[in-house]
């Protein structure tokens, strides 16, 4: 597998694990200090809004402080248009990326009206982002040592 081959998939595993709320998984695509940062891009003039410091944090963040799907939902972080820079055990990556939620609908308590076939429920966007990792050769595996996440939509908080 080509090196640019091995790094998209590091960014494939990562969706993926997102997904699943799976933050174990997610983390162990990190160095053990790897961070990520997550941005506001308010048009083009991006502002840092907090940064997730090593896999501890890293593993916290998507297994207990993501929204939790509701029922008969999923998420799909969607990546898209990978530039892929490799410089010896060092890569740049730079992709967009959107997130699709996923509800399927409810069947009515006396069942589907007649004639009603095929999917039900919604699939609606919900996230556009820029994904930024960069990352490093590190034992023959490629891994992330900073993940820039930049937002294009602002960015609420819970009241503290």
């Amino acid at each position: 597998m080509s090196p640019e081959r091995a790094v998209k998939q590091v960014l494939a595993q990562y969706v993926r694990a997102a997904d699943a709320l799976d933050g174990e998984t997610l983390s162990q695509l990190f160095i053990q200090n790897g961070k990520v940062e997550i941005y506001y891009l308010n048009a083009g003039d991006p502002t840092l809004l907090f940064v997730l410091n090593g896999k501890e944090q890293i593993a916290n963040a998507i297994s207990n402080l993501m929204k939790p799907h509701p029922p008969k939902g999923w998420s799909h972080h969607t990546t898209h248009d990978h530039i892929i820079a490799v410089e010896g055990d060092y890569a740049e990556m730079d992709a967009q990326f959107i997130r699709f939620d996923s509800v399927g609908a409810i069947r009515p308590e006396g069942g589907w009206p007649v004639g009603t076939v095929g999917l039900k429920g919604s699939v609606i966007p919900t996230e556009s982002v820029y994904y930024k990792p960069s990352l490093k050769l590190e034992n023959g595996a490629w891994k992330i040592t900073t993940h820039r996440i930049y937002h294009d939509l602002t960015f609420a908080f819970p009241e503290q």
